[in-house]
């Protein structure tokens, strides 16, 4: 998989988003917005004016009076700028545009800061889904993220996750163990790893995949930088599913996020005591989100109309399911332990003789009752089945 082509020369927009993303949080809702209203160029020289030279810290500065040199600085550690307008843009999320704000983030980042090969067009264009749950994940639930993963990057599916400890980790390496597509997103800039214990992941995602992150090169994670974090990793696909979140969880907040953006929202049921599921289940019990068990479930609600529609699932037929209902009266009739004639069954079951004696040879050639002289009752293997139904 060979890396993009970087876009030739450096436009006045793609500078003026690389000072801007220095001079700002990520996800701030007034500066996307007039970034989008008014350009980013006249944005920046309006902030510029306001803020005064004085005001910038020794790495705002670097970043945002020089933008030529912060984007080589980017290039030389394997990273590159996508803007809106740019072929490797995921249109997915300019839906960000029309999503309401929450905890004051939103809108459409100014550019992402992408690291590794994979092209995001390529990767979001297609089926793909986001899994996110605890960081402090049980066996179970990494199991189950695993899993779903695993199964939905076997479909072709792209897997999206922030790379953090527990459940994000599990859905990562499951769709690596698949050999398919995965994508972290990270709330610190793409050439840093966080959490460092996932240096090798991080640093497998970014040879080999995609590393993404709206914060300039360098930048720390922090708590409102987790928040507009979690809008991409659900605007960047057609579906989210959560596996373990407790009542506080940052996952609930991504689940947010995709019901705002009129994404698809899956759950995993958890054990009933189990507080780490108390939100996903939450989110089944209020109807905001599916409940999904097996990676079937999640390609049936985020594939297009008619595809990978799931089958309901039933036990394999008894002999019992291929009779018909006057049969199955008669055999009801038959007892368990002590044989009895014909027309004792028949003035059980409310038949007439005549049809009584006509199912018992049926239900005799298909094993389900044994003849004992003049008498009939069930067969060994057919009252064995009738005390596990009871």
């Amino acid at each position: 998989m060979s890396a993009p082509a970087p876009v030739p020369g450096c436009d006045d927009d793609r500078l003026a988003r690389v000072a801007l993303s220095y001079l700002t949080e990520p996800g701030n809702v007034r500066v996307n917005a007039l970034a989008a209203e008014i350009g980013s160029v006249t944005l920046l020289e309006h902030l510029e004016e306001k803020l005064g030279p004085d005001s910038l810290d020794t790495r705002s500065r670097q970043g945002a009076l020089r933008p030529e040199r912060a984007l080589a600085a980017a290039a030389k550690l394997g990273l590159r700028f996508v803007v809106p307008g740019d072929d490797e843009w995921p249109p997915a999320l300019d839906d960000l545009a029309r999503a309401d704000h929450l905890h004051e983030r939103g809108g459409v980042p100014l550019g992402l800061w992408v690291r590794g090969p994979a092209r995001l067009d390529d990767l979001c264009s297609g089926p793909s889904v986001s899994v996110v749950g605890s960081r402090s994940a049980t066996t179970y639930g990494t199991d189950q993220a695993a899993g779903l993963a695993h199964g939905a990057a076997a479909a072709g599916c792209a897997v999206v996750s922030g790379a953090a400890f527990g459940i994000d980790q599990a859905a990562h390496r499951g769709a690596l163990s698949a050999r398919g597509r995965t994508v972290a997103v990270l709330a610190c800039g793409a050439d840093r790893v966080y959490p460092q214990a996932h240096a090798d992941l991080i640093g497998h995602l970014a040879a080999e995949h995609a590393v993404v992150s709206e914060s300039p090169p360098g930048f720390s994670p922090t708590r409102i930088r987790f928040l507009s974090r979690n809008r991409l990793i659900a605007g960047l696909t057609r579906g989210t599913v959560v596996v373990e979140a407790a009542y506080r969880s940052g996952a609930l907040n991504t689940a947010n996020w995709a019901g705002r953006l009129g994404r698809p929202l899956m759950a995993v049921p958890g054990p009933v005591t189990s507080s780490l599921s108390a939100g996903a289940h939450e989110l089944v019990r209020t109807g905001q989100a599916v409940l999904v068990t097996r990676p079937e479930h999640v390609l049936e609600v985020i594939g297009a109309a008619g595809e990978h529609l799931v089958e309901e699932p039933r036990d394999p037929d008894r002999p019992r399911d291929l009779l018909t209902p006057r049969q199955r009266q008669v055999l009801d009739a038959v007892p368990v332990v002590r044989a009895a004639a014909a027309d004792s069954i028949a003035r059980t079951a409310g038949i007439r003789i005549t049809d009584v004696r006509g199912a018992l040879d049926r239900l005799e050639t298909a094993g389900l009752v044994e003849r004992c002289g003049s008498a009939w009752r069930l067969a060994a293997r057919s009252a064995q089945q009738e005390v596990l139904s009871s």
